[in-house]
């Protein structure tokens, strides 16, 4: 043991030292700078949205991309050191601005909301949403020249033409639909309180809603935490990052749902039936968030306990599907298992699990990935912190994507939600290897970039614990004259 020269109550460990309130000044630039960033951060997304679509400028998408995603990088370490009463205003100030940013132009990376308009006005009409195709005859009355243009031509992308020559917006227009039914809920509802001829800003609206109603609940998840300090800068790793303006706004995707019923549902005091109940409703929306379900169980052994919240979620799924189910049968399933097979889930046709592969045969590693995945949902439920569900929620919802390498960023944004939760930064990685993936793929043909940007992603992952793992066995520190200081 190496002795101190001075006194040891006269130099306590630096860890130990309180820290010395910010100066007015220091604290004013600090925040200047931190709404600079934001504000470029915001110009960036819109010049990006208005440079067009990924079938026709997706350099330019990629490029504003990576720009945004340094511009978030950086507001979010600047906000660190800004006081948490601050913060908290910048937090909020910035998800409106970025939200808001999100509905500068239509939908460019992705036509799914189309999907979602056609789904609501179906049901508007008393039809279920699961019975028929867009394309079929027995719905041409509800068609208009929004969704099934006939006065341009119908050249391609994003425009796709059916077998029988009929133009549509919506992607895979001759299968019903794949989403489960409280995803078909809230199309119905956004679609009842839209004006008429407004297209597509109800849903992008609803997305922003959404996102900034995430950030609400994240804030108010770290409040009762008791960790005022850390919680602004945690909470704008969701409020800021731009997937979200792109995916939950831009593209409305209706996973933002999914993701703030799960942030809800694990921020319940214990795992009993209303945890269990809104992660039902989550899993509802899009089946992603049931990759939560070890996480919402952390530490749980007991099978009442188990019970407990695994009953309310089986009965709300199938409350939801009740009405669905009555009126289609079996025809509720939608597109899933075509929908599988054609994203290269299905045996013998593999476009996934592009790290595991790199080590298996094609034919083993989607075995291998259930099996790993397994032991991990096992590991969270049995050895996870029953006061930190969200934990182990990230990570099984980022193992999982790690693993399977999927091409679409907006499965992502459970990790996003749950990284503000946890405040390990290094899973951001997973969603920006989906995002370079998804608009650089078309540009590099031929290159193995799954396996780059996920391997990249698990790398920066495996380092960020690896850091936290030995964080306290690394001094903190230097000695001069026998005095240990301050590094």
């Amino acid at each position: 043991m190496t002795h101190s020269a001075a006194p040891h109550h006269l130099s306590p460990p630096p860890s130990r030292r309180p820290t010395a309130p910010a100066k007015p000044t220091t604290t004013r630039i600090r925040t200047a700078v931190t709404v600079a960033l934001l504000a470029a951060l915001t110009a960036v997304l819109v010049t990006t949205l208005r440079a067009g679509d990924s079938h026709r400028a997706p350099g330019r998408l990629l490029a504003g991309q990576v720009a945004a995603w340094a511009l978030f990088a950086t507001a979010a370490w600047a906000v660190r050191k800004i006081p948490a009463r601050t913060a908290t205003g910048l937090v909020l100030a910035g998800a409106a601005a970025v939200a808001l940013a999100g509905l500068a132009a239509p939908p460019r990376t992705s036509t799914d909301m189309y999907r979602y308009a056609w789904d609501g006005r179906v049901q508007a009409a008393g039809i279920s949403p699961y019975a028929h195709p867009p394309a079929a005859p027995q719905l041409a009355e509800l068609r208009d020249d929004w969704l099934f243009p006939t006065e341009r031509p119908c050249a391609g992308p994003p425009l796709a033409r059916t077998n029988s020559g009929l133009c549509t917006r919506i992607n895979r227009p001759t299968v019903p639909t794949i989403y489960p039914p409280l995803a078909e809920g809230w199309f119905l509802a956004v679609h009842a309180l839209s004006p008429p001829d407004s297209r597509h800003k109800p849903f992008q609206v609803g997305g922003a809603t959404l996102a900034f109603g995430t950030t609400l609940a994240l804030l108010a998840v770290a409040r009762r935490r008791g960790d005022p300090s850390r919680a602004p800068a945690r909470v704008a790793l969701w409020a800021w990052c731009p997937l979200v303006p792109f995916e939950a706004v831009n593209n409305a995707h209706i996973d933002t749902l999914g993701v703030l019923l799960t942030v809800l549902a694990l921020s319940t005091a214990t795992a009993g039936s209303r945890r269990g109940a809104l992660l039902g409703a989550a899993v509802a929306v899009k089946l992603l968030p049931a990759l939560a379900l070890p996480g919402a169980l952390s530490g749980r052994r007991g099978p009442t306990q188990v019970v407990r919240l695994a009953a309310p979620l089986l009965a709300t799924v199938a409350l939801l599907y009740l009405p669905y189910l009555l009126a289609s049968g079996a025809q509720v399933l939608g597109y899933l298992p075509g929908y599988l097979q054609e994203e290269g889930y299905a045996s013998g046709h593999v476009q996934r699990f592009a790290l595991l592969r790199l080590l298996l045969p094609d034919a083993a590693a989607g075995a291998a990935a259930v099996v790993l995945l397994a032991l991990l949902a096992g590991y969270v439920w049995l050895r996870g912190d029953p006061e930190r569900p969200w934990h182990g929620a990230l990570l099984t919802t980022g193992a999982t994507l790690l693993l399977v390498s999927p091409n679409y960023p907006w499965y992502a944004l459970p990790v996003v939600a749950l990284v503000a939760l946890d405040g390990r930064g290094e899973w951001l990685a997973v969603p920006l290897a989906a995002a370079v993936l998804y608009l650089a793929g078309p540009l590099l043909i031929g290159f193995p970039l799954q396996a780059v940007t996920y391997g990249a992603a698990a790398a920066a992952v495996a380092t960020g614990a690896f850091l936290r793992a030995n964080e306290g066995r690394w001094p903190r520190g230097r000695r001069r004259g026998g005095v240990r200081t301050a590094a």
